[in-house]
């Protein structure tokens, strides 16, 4: 903005990538772990699939909460605050014993997850150039998608070559070093006037019917990616038979995939509808997902495969995050946390439907299905918004 420079906007921008580059590691490495979790807490894949469930419930009520909590601190402060909690709780999930305690400390870990990406997100779109915010998004998402890359495989050898502790030992790490590019990059002053409390403004914004279809699709649209991915180390062992180092390879491939596909959603919203361009990517997801559980055995198709789910995936995130944050007007620092919440609802739906094909014996290619089926019905909430956005605008010209 006028009053705050080109570099400090650059620096604030990549604290709050650091910042999605800790939460991406968290919520993402233990997937590529999952078996070595359940051997060592001595319970079954499907049971230790509950601490990406309860991880995901962390997020859907933290979002809100940690969002009303933090109202009168400001944007700097509020997030110093959530990434504390973050680095304090993940650290201790490394030290879990057994069953509940992990339980414990992966929901309070997912608590300020939301908020986080939902205050960072406003944040962003705040320090852009003017028309640059869904860019200015896709910096900050692009640390999630690097974890992937780097983050989640490193995360994920160490995890299965040591010990699983050690991988929330690093997400403890990247929270540290998060913390600190916060407390020095981000400014103060130039941001104190970011959703300011109007408690009119947020009681329409939250009352819109369409931010409310909008939580819906994210919720089950993206719980298709997480039936797939939730299962991706299974997948890669025992349907593709691929020895278990190449999970971590996989999940490389599948996270390069996310980088590109999360600038390419930034792009998409300079010539698409926010709402038609998450439509055309979840038709593509339940195509790709499909012939996933088609092609899963073939050690090739994988690897290709889960680079297009990873891309599809994520060019969905800035589209559906700018329509929010306009959603939400009046409230868009709570709107866009809720978002961020309602995707983690489908992190925790598609994790629980994504393993009950396992349950009654089916193999894990299966969870692929499922997951169609789920961005599919993601699809048809687009396009029952899209046609209710154009009765409404024929209404208001008077047109029938």
């Amino acid at each position: 903005m006028e009053n705050t420079s080109q570099s400090t906007n650059k620096k604030a921008l990549l604290s709050l990538a650091i910042g999605g580059f800790g939460i991406g590691l968290t919520e993402f490495v233990i997937m590529g772990i999952l078996p070595n979790i359940a051997d060592s807490l001595e319970i079954s894949i499907p049971k230790a699939g509950h601490f990406i469930a309860i991880y995901a419930l962390g997020v859907v009520i933290g979002g809100p909460v940690m969002a009303r909590i933090t109202t009168n601190l400001n944007p700097k402060k509020t997030l110093l605050f959530l990434m504390l909690w973050f680095t304090v709780f993940n650290t201790l999930s490394a030290f879990s014993g057994n069953y509940w305690v992990m339980m414990l400390f992966r929901f309070l870990s997912g608590m300020p997850h939301g908020a986080f990406f939902g205050i960072g997100a406003v944040v962003s779109g705040y320090l852009a150039k003017p028309g640059k915010a869904a860019q200015a998004m896709a910096i900050m998402f692009s640390g999630l998608t690097i974890a992937n890359i780097l983050g989640v495989p490193l995360g994920t050898y160490i995890g299965q070559e040591w010990h699983w502790s050690y991988s929330f030992i690093l997400v403890g790490i990247a929270g540290i070093a998060t913390l600190s590019s916060l407390y020095f990059w981000m400014p103060k002053k130039d941001l104190e006037e970011i959703d300011a409390p109007n408690a009119q403004g947020a009681s329409a914004g939250l009352k819109n019917k369409m931010l409310w279809a909008l939580i819906a699709l994210t919720t089950v649209g993206t719980g298709g990616f997480f039936a797939w991915y939730s299962y991706i180390a299974p997948l890669v062992i025992t349907v593709t038979k691929l020895p278990e180092a190449n999970v971590g390879y996989v999940m490389i491939v599948a996270g390069i995939g996310m980088f590109f596909g999360n600038f390419l959603g930034a792009r998409m919203v300079e010539s698409f509808n926010p709402v038609k361009s998450v439509i055309i990517s979840m038709l593509c997801m339940t195509l790709v997902l499909i012939l996933n559980a088609l092609f899963a055995s073939n050690s090739t198709a994988i690897f290709i495969l889960s680079f297009i789910v990873g891309a599809i995936t994520f060019s969905v995130t800035a589209p559906i995050q700018i329509a929010i944050i306009k959603a939400a007007k009046g409230a868009e620092k709570l709107g866009s946390s809720m978002n961020q919440s309602a995707f983690n609802m489908g992190n925790a739906s598609g994790a629980y439907f994504g393993g009950l094909p396992m349950v009654f014996g089916l193999g894990v290619n299966y969870s692929s299905v499922v997951g169609a089926m789920l961005a599919f019905m993601g699809a048809g909430i687009g396009v029952a918004i899209v046609y209710s956005q154009k009765v409404r605008k024929n209404q208001e010209s008077g047109h029938p």
